[in-house]
């Protein structure tokens, strides 16, 4: 996570990637807060701040907060507002267009550029029938992927989920749809190479759309502190707290 200060009370946060994002969602954002360092000017207790955070290529969401403490040269702020909202904000975040490619670039592996602008891809995705839709998500490029994976039609999720080169960050995505079906829970938790992913396990426990079997089935492969914050209120059923309990009390 690399934070600069813009003013004396405004903040730039920007994280290269998913995982570092998810990393500190668990560790702070998700509780409502984060630190950021202080090496300049200190700020009063409860002091308003203006914050400007990123997902390292995609456009600036913005946030406010407030002082809530300082710990050895860090700022201990309380975000406003509810941290799973701008969570989704930042893994909602339009990619930032990318600069031209030079005349004399050499040949680019199609996966890895799309030279149609996102506003033409998204018209022309929109302008696809559920048929195209379906026929398109098992083979769509990474710019298709990107759109692809906010559809709110299960089976066109579930035909992504066949798409060969999907990223554990898509799969993620998927996880964490509130539009995610028992098929497509079911198919995520067989696929060895995603479930052992703990970003994915976790995007499949919190999403109260995940069949309770399931997350019952993946509880005792989180870790103890996860275990704990279900069983202190973050479950998604009546069954997984009460699971996430006993398990607390056998830690005991």
């Amino acid at each position: 996570m690399r934070v600069s200060r813009l003013g004396p009370a405004a903040f730039s946060i920007e994280f290269a990637t998913e995982e570092e994002l998810f990393a500190e969602h668990r560790a702070h954002l998700g509780a409502g807060g984060l630190r950021l360092p202080c090496d300049g000017e200190e700020l009063p207790l409860f002091a308003p701040l203006t914050l400007t955070l990123r997902l390292a290529g995609r456009d600036e969401v913005a946030a406010t907060a407030r002082v809530v403490g300082s710990l050895g040269g860090e700022l201990a702020i309380a975000l406003d507002g509810p941290p799973a909202a701008l969570l989704d904000a930042l893994l909602a975040a339009a990619p930032v267009a990318a600069p031209a490619a030079p005349s004399a670039a050499p040949e680019e592996d199609p996966e890895e550029s799309d030279s149609t602008p996102e506003g033409t891809l998204w018209e022309r995705l929109r302008s696809l029938n559920r048929n195209q839709r379906l026929f398109l998500a098992p083979k769509a490029g990474r710019a298709e992927r990107a759109l692809l994976v906010q559809e709110s039609d299960a089976q066109v999720l579930f035909a992504l989920l066949k798409n060969p080169r999907l990223t554990l960050d898509e799969v993620v995505r998927v996880a964490k749809s509130s539009f995610l079906s028992f098929q497509m829970a079911e198919l995520i938790l067989k696929t060895s190479q995603w479930i052992g992913n703990l970003d994915v396990r976790l995007a499949l426990v919190h999403n109260p759309k995940t069949p309770v079997p399931f997350a019952l089935r993946l509880l005792p492969t989180l870790p103890d502190s996860e275990v704990r914050a279900i069983a202190k209120g973050a479950a998604t059923s009546m069954a997984l707290k009460q699971a996430a309990l006993k398990r607390v009390q056998g830690y005991s």
